[in-house]
């Protein structure tokens, strides 16, 4: 089986709860075995979580996957081209040496690593460095002390010679982390502030499921843009009730978002319950509160309409049988068939 790591989990693997912020993230993964549509190598950039280079090794080039990064230089592309161009052989070893280590020399394997930095808007940073062995984590990257921390024995060897003072590869990354790559969020950033910061207010949905003596609360929230929201249950408009299920932000067709967050709660007479939501777009928070339909509306509702169709079908017989008894007492003379001889037909649906 082919295993990778799921990139698109190592976006949005986030809470419920977002700030207003900025991320610059590269994904790199090597193959043993390219093929399906999978290169042996392939870099991609994402800012928040808008793809903005790619790079593969089909292609060979870096390419700009979002419009306003074409406003970059040639030699921007050229220099990135051949940095690509170094992890693609550097891959390839990697590859080969951990395929090595775990005593396997043929089938599918993958080796894949996320690297970053975010800026968050009180200016405080965050860096990742993660390495991934056919899905499995392997090695990361601890920021609080800039070392690095095996998680599978056979990166035992890697981490000691990275952590050891000849090398200390966790300081050369957090110099990266903190200037380099903070210094490339900021530019992206500006160039394409007119996308990245749009704002599109959410629309919010909210509904509810009696189950077992319990109610399942559900608050969609959609069609939000930037990703960052903040969504929760709330009881009598003041207390927060525990999430019971939170999906991951997910982008729509259009680069909107949306999520769904689900309470389960044990309903009382006189509590309320309402969604909160809150969003830059917004002026204020939202609070949209479900509704509880009585329990005899529905069954109410069904006479109602039972008894109307049965008044209608009643007065309509009636109507009927008096036009059948006049038109036989009389009929005029040659008007009997001029629909059919005009040609005309009955009015009916087609």
């Amino acid at each position: 089986m082919r295993k990778m790591f799921p990139l698109i989990a190592l976006l949005h693997h986030l809470s419920a709860v977002y700030s207003d912020s900025h991320s610059l993230r590269y994904y790199h993964t090597g193959v043993s075995a390219p093929g399906s549509g999978i290169p042996e190598f392939s870099s991609s950039g994402y800012v928040d979580d808008q793809e903005i280079v790619n790079y593969n090794s089909v292609s060979r080039r870096m390419l700009p996957r979002a419009e306003w990064m074409k406003k970059e230089e040639p030699e921007y592309w050229e220099t990135q081209t051949q940095r690509s161009k170094g992890n693609e052989a550097v891959y390839r070893y990697n590859v080969k040496i951990l395929m090595e280590r775990f005593n396997q020399t043929v089938g599918f394997h993958s080796i894949q690593l996320m690297e970053g930095c975010e800026l968050d808007d009180d200016g405080s940073i965050k860096g990742w460095n993660q390495y991934r062995y056919d899905g499995g984590e392997f090695i990361a990257l601890d920021t609080q002390t800039w070392t690095y921390t095996a998680t599978m024995s056979q990166a035992l060897i890697t981490t000691q010679r990275w952590n050891s003072p000849e090398e200390r590869e966790g300081e050369r990354k957090r110099n990266y982390v903190e200037n380099v790559c903070i210094d490339w969020l900021k530019k992206y950033v500006e160039n394409g502030r007119e996308e990245l910061e749009r704002r599109v207010q959410p629309t919010v949905k909210v509904s509810g499921q009696h189950k077992d003596g319990t109610l399942m609360l559900h608050c969609q929230v959609y069609g939000f843009h930037p990703r960052h929201v903040d969504v929760k249950w709330m009881k009598n408009g003041v207390d927060d009730v525990p999430t019971y299920e939170t999906t991951h932000v997910l982008p729509n067709p259009d680069g909107t978002y949306q999520i769904r967050v689900s309470a389960d709660v044990m309903p009382g007479e006189d509590d309320s319950y309402s969604c909160y939501v809150d969003h830059s777009s917004l002026g204020a928070p939202l609070n949209i509160v479900w509704e509880q339909r009585s329990s005899w509306v529905t069954p109410v509702v069904v006479a109602v309409v039972v008894a109307a169709l049965l008044v209608a079908a009643v007065v309509g017989f009636l109507l009927y049988r008096s036009k059948y008894q006049y038109s036989a007492i009389f009929t005029p003379p040659d008007t009997c068939c001029a629909q059919e001889k005009l040609g005309a037909k009955p009015f009916r649906s087609p």
